[in-house]
């Protein structure tokens, strides 16, 4: 039975190989195809150093050091692929052959793909560092930038006025702003607090709608502004999109508390971050799990919305933690590191 199983092997080797050698004579295997293939890619640790320059740098306040280590993960994209690179590919374990206009849209460029993965990248960083800011106790702050001129707010407020409550709810965030007053239809009388200067004040603004448009407003623009005494810059431009923003975020804090989040551990992670600190989803999680594991991790983050995904992909010896907000993952990081089981991956 054994040697009829070689001989049928041998049998399949030699068609195989005959297949290969007529689609090499005819040019097929090196003709390129409508696909891409992902592959894992270099996994970068934000506490430390990417070619003898640290990767979050910390220009003016105090940063304390971590025994362990929090990886942002990557993909590479192979974006011309031949036949024998394609085959190569679906026999991996690693690597995934899609469709060429999943990364690479038909009426964009792959230079203008680059260009805005670019500047998801520096959007990214952006908001890992509002939203650690915030978590060390430094608030987003909401401003008037102008007062539209006959707006529902005209006369009551000025620029530079700091908003601090809608209808008795404190501003925290920027958006809230935007939710509260459109929570009401147009013609709404609301309670805004403020601060002129160092004055508190408080007056009742009536929303209005704009010609053609039955969205409730209170006729001002604003801008934001967090206060603290940091000077921080992310130093690493070789890797586009916004998929580190979650490790980012994380590796800002770990780097200005005390506490040494990792615990001596190797944290992996991927996963966009908004200015709130919510986690969103990403591609290429099968890849990034085979990164995490060749970097050595001892636990990967895992946006909520990626965890089916994630689950069909799982890498033994390697588990996953869930988690949708950054307040997630830092639980997480504290229940691990202190031998406890982070909220696991589930499907639903």
């Amino acid at each position: 039975m054994g040697t009829l199983t070689r001989m049928r092997r041998r049998g399949v080797t030699v068609i195989l190989g005959a297949l290969i050698t007529a689609l090499l004579a005819a040019g097929v295997m090196v003709a390129p195809l409508p696909y891409v293939v992902l592959k894992p890619g270099p996994t970068v640790n934000t506490l430390g150093s990417e070619q003898g320059t640290e990767v979050i740098q910390v220009k003016k306040g105090d940063t304390s050091t971590s025994t362990g280590e929090l990886r942002l993960t990557t993909v590479n994209v192979q974006s011309h692929v031949e036949l024998v690179w394609a085959i190569q590919g679906w026999l991996s374990g690693s690597d995934a052959v899609v469709p060429r206009e999943l990364i690479y849209p038909p009426d964009q460029s792959e230079k203008q793909v680059q260009e805005q993965n670019a500047q998801e990248w520096k959007q990214s960083q952006t908001s890992a560092e509002t939203v650690a800011l915030r978590e060390l106790g430094y608030p987003v702050l909401t401003y008037v930038l102008k007062v539209t001129d006959g707006g529902a707010a005209d006369g009551k407020l000025q620029a530079g006025d700091r908003i601090t409550s809608v209808d008795g709810t404190t501003i925290e965030r920027p958006s809230q702003v935007t939710d509260l007053v459109r929570a009401k239809p147009a013609g709404t009388t609301m309670a805004v607090g403020y601060l002129r200067g160092d004055k508190a004040g408080s007056t009742e603004i009536t929303t209005k709608a704009t010609d053609g448009d039955d969205t409730p407003r209170l006729g001002i623009e604003i801008e934001t502004k967090q206060p603290n005494p940091f000077d921080i810059e992310i130093d690493l431009d070789k890797i586009g999109g916004p998929s580190a923003g979650l490790m980012f975020s994380l590796g800002i804090i770990d780097k200005l508390k005390p506490e040494d989040l990792t615990g001596g551990k190797v944290i992996a992670g991927t996963g966009t971050i908004d200015d709130d600190g919510n986690v969103g989803p990403i591609g290429g999680i099968p890849q990034k799990l085979v990164g995490a594991e060749k970097a050595g991790a001892d636990l990967f983050l895992v946006p909520k919305d990626n965890c089916a995904e994630a689950l069909r992909s799982a890498v033994p010896g390697l588990p996953m933690a869930e988690v949708a907000t950054v307040d997630d993952a830092l639980a997480a990081l504290t229940s691990f590191t202190a031998g406890g089981t982070p909220k696991p991956c589930t499907a639903s």
